[in-house]
């Protein structure tokens, strides 16, 4: 509610005066309040929905079912993987069929009304079919090798199985960009020119180990525009939205941006990211239910280290001397997305992984006044 009152106020804040135009500035508000709107329907129907599934007691109900649904395959319903598999089955229906008329709503009405959606209603369905199929595909196996863990743990049942998520999340981050990914979005090398010229000697005066350069085609599907990295060891790989390069005035706007994501990687941010996560899961997936306030207070510690990490990124653009074109693609990615320009600051403090605009610029701007 407090971030709702901060969406509703009817001016720029002082710091982006000047920087953002009133029109964008309309756009984004109303983009935002339709947003917003939205979330407090789809929670409401979810709260009341899951609190009707505890007071009903509608998962021991299903259990029981999906056990004899089981039996009735032909399968052994003692089998704790099968019961369990049949189980999550009949929850994956369900949570596909409650929550797809929402997803239909923010991205056929919602954003297409403030022309984001680029996706015709064929394409958004071939999707989701490639989504259940990969978790048809991937998940029964998953799932098994975590009740094996369980079983067979023992006292070191914490350190098995922090060793089996840390080891399937190496598997996925390296077979998601180069086999799953592909299914959605094509992916084909940034052409010969100025930009890719200027990416790789960037990358090359860091010592980044930039082996390939992609443009996805991102704007089949939205007009939202970003940047990433991937990959292990001497494999990195940067990603362009196409998006990204029509919305950008020039190239070295493109290259700030790309500065700050290597210097995530030149501070090793991705990696103490990623062990810290891994700690995470284990502990929540022992834990879950039972203290479910902690997964709140780790949401809230880890945005906060998430947010720390992008100021010291934007500094290390700023000291490779890209202060200027970093501040101007921050606000034309946060002009074209349309992102709020007013936050709440306990709103943003718990729920953005990246600081507000005003924020920083803010800090892009403070060593140049300290210097001055």
């Amino acid at each position: 509610m407090r971030q709702h009152a901060a969406l509703k106020l009817p001016t720029l804040p002082k710091t982006l005066e000047g920087v953002i135009s009133q029109e964008k500035f309309e756009k984004s508000r109303a983009y935002s309040l339709d947003k917003s709107h939205f979330h407090f329907v789809h929670e409401l129907v979810t709260i009341l929905m899951d609190s009707a599934i505890l007071f009903f007691g509608v998962l021991p109900w299903f259990w029981k079912k999906s056990g004899e649904f089981a039996v009735l395959a032909g399968l052994n319903a003692e089998n704790e993987i099968i019961h369990t598999l049949a189980f999550l089955a009949g929850v994956m229906v369900w949570s596909q069929v409650t929550d797809l008329p929402f997803s239909l709503y923010s991205t056929f009405v919602i954003e297409s009304r403030h022309g984001f959606n680029k996706q015709t209603v064929w394409l958004f369905f071939r999707d989701l079919f490639k989504g259940i199929c990969l978790a048809v595909l991937l998940g029964p196996l998953i799932v098994s090798a975590i009740i094996v863990i369980v079983q067979k743990g023992g006292p070191y049942l914490a350190i098995y199985l922090w060793g089996f998520m840390f080891a399937l999340s190496l598997v996925m981050m390296t077979l998601y960009p180069i086999l799953i990914a592909p299914l959605f979005n094509k992916f084909t090398p940034l052409p010969d020119g100025e930009l890719r010229v200027k990416i790789e000697k960037l990358a090359s005066s860091l010592n980044f180990p930039l082996k390939k350069l992609f443009v996805v085609d991102g704007s089949t599907r939205s007009s939202h525009s970003n940047a990433y990295m991937y990959g292990f060891f001497k494999n990195k790989r940067i990603v362009l939205y196409d998006t990204l390069i029509q919305q950008c005035k020039n190239d070295e706007e493109i290259v700030a941006v790309i500065a700050h994501e290597l210097g995530h990687w030149k501070l090793n941010h991705t990696m103490y990211s990623f062990i810290a996560v891994q700690h995470i899961l284990t502990l929540l997936c022992r834990l879950q239910h039972t203290v479910i306030p902690l997964q709140h207070l780790v949401s809230f510690a880890l945005n906060l280290v998430s947010r720390s990490f992008e100021f010291q990124a934007d500094a290390f653009g700023k000291k490779l001397g890209y202060a200027a074109p970093l501040r101007a693609g921050l606000v034309k990615l946060q002009e074209e997305n349309l992102s709020a320009m007013n936050t709440d600051p306990w709103y943003s403090a718990y729920h953005y992984s990246h600081p507000p605009l005003v924020e920083r610029l803010a800090a892009l701007d403070e060593p140049d006044k300290k210097e001055d």
